[in-house]
C-alpha cells in the first residue's frame, strides 16, 4: 500500500498536506478569551484568575491572562486590551482600572466583532455586551453599618479611599457616605485619603488620618490595599480595640487582624464567580444569546469573632 502511494506522488503529497493542516484548523476554531485583569498580585484576582481557568475548562476555551502588575498602571492595560484586539482573540472580559482610558479600545474591539465584558470595576462607556460585578454600593453600605455597630453608632470616622477614576471603589465609597449620613447622623466621616492601590501609601495615609485626629473612632477601607495600611497603622500604634476597622475584601492579612481583634468586620465578595460568570458570559455571546446590561453579585459582612 504504501508503495503505491509513493507511486502515485500527487495523492499522496495531498495526504501529508491534510495532515499536517488538520491541526492547525483545530487550532483556529478554538476560541480564545482575553482576560485582563485591574493587577494580577492581590489575592483578590488570583481568586478571579481561578475562577477564570475554571470556566476555560469547563467550556472548552483557550484562556489568554495578562494584567498589568499595579492597579495604576493605565497605559499598560491600554497596551494590553489593545494587544488582544490585534491578535484577533475571541472575545475579551475586563476589569477597567480607570472608568474612561480604556473607552476607544472597547470601542474598536466591538467594531472589530470582538464582544466585549466588563468584570468588577465599570466604565464610562456602553461599549460592551454586560458588566458584572460586586453590588459595590451595597458593598459600602454594609460597611457603613457594619463600622456603625462597632463604634456605637456616633463618633468620627476614617474612609480609606481606593485610586482616584477606580468605578468599583467610587462605588463602595459612595455607598459608604451616603448610609453614614442617612442613617447615621451622630457619625461625622472626619477624613478621607487615598490609598492609590498601594499598600505603603495606604499606611502613610492611614497615619495622617490618626495623627491629624487622635479622637478617630475608626476606619473603613474600600479595598484590599487601604484595608492592610489601616491594620497595620492600628497595630503600629497599638490601638487595636480603640480604633475599631471594616475592611473590603478577605486576605491572609485581614484574616490576622479578625483573630485578633485588629478588625471588626470584613465586607466580602467573590472573586471566583465574578471571574467564571466574565468567560461564562462571553461564550454565551459568541454562541449567539442575549445578556443583561448588568449582573449584581451579593457581598455580604463577615463579622470578626
Amino acid at each position: 500500500m504504501v508503495a503505491g502511494l509513493l507511486r502515485n506522488r500527487p495523492f499522496a503529497a495531498l495526504l501529508i498536506l491534510g495532515a499536517l493542516l488538520l491541526p492547525a484548523c483545530n487550532r483556529e476554531q478554538k476560541r480564545i478569551i482575553g482576560v485582563v485583569p485591574k493587577a494580577t498580585s492581590h489575592l483578590f484576582w488570583i481568586k478571579v484568575e481561578e475562577g477564570v481557568r475554571a470556566a476555560g475548562k469547563d467550556l472548552k476555551v483557550e484562556i489568554l491572562w495578562n494584567g498589568a502588575p499595579s492597579e495604576t498602571d493605565y497605559a499598560r492595560q491600554v497596551q494590553i486590551v489593545d494587544s488582544m484586539i490585534n491578535q484577533r482573540v475571541s472575545g475579551i472580559a475586563v476589569a477597567a482600572t480607570e472608568r474612561k482610558i480604556l473607552n476607544s479600545s472597547l470601542h474598536r474591539a466591538m467594531a472589530a466583532g470582538i464582544p466585549v465584558v466588563v468584570f468588577d470595576s465599570g466604565v464610562d462607556s456602553e461599549e460592551y455586551v454586560s458588566f458584572i460585578a460586586t453590588n459595590n454600593y451595597e458593598g459600602g453600605a454594609l460597611g457603613a453599618r457594619a463600622l456603625a455597630k462597632a463604634i456605637g453608632g456616633k463618633g468620627k470616622v476614617g474612609l480609606m479611599m481606593g485610586s482616584p477614576g477606580s468605578s468599583s471603589t467610587m462605588e463602595r465609597e459612595k455607598g459608604f457616605e451616603e448610609t453614614i449620613a442617612k442613617e447615621f447622623p451622630a457619625i461625622t466621616i472626619a477624613a478621607r485619603q487615598f490609598s492609590m492601590s498601594d499598600r505603603a501609601k495606604a499606611l502613610a495615609a492611614a497615619e495622617n488620618m490618626l495623627t491629624g485626629n487622635a479622637d478617630l473612632a475608626g476606619f473603613f477601607a474600600s479595598a484590599d490595599p487601604g484595608s492592610v495600611g489601616a491594620i497595620k497603622a492600628i497595630q503600629a500604634r497599638g490601638l487595636a480595640g480603640k480604633v475599631h476597622l471594616v475592611t473590603f475584601d478577605g486576605g491572609d492579612q485581614q484574616d490576622e487582624a479578625c483573630k485578633n481583634h485588629v478588625a471588626d468586620a470584613m465586607v466580602v465578595q467573590d472573586p471566583f464567580q465574578i471571574g467564571y460568570q466574565s468567560v461564562q458570559s462571553v461564550v454565551k455571546k459568541l454562541d449567539g444569546q442575549t445578556l443583561p446590561k448588568r449582573v449584581d453579585l451579593a457581598p455580604r459582612v463577615q463579622e470578626c469573632r
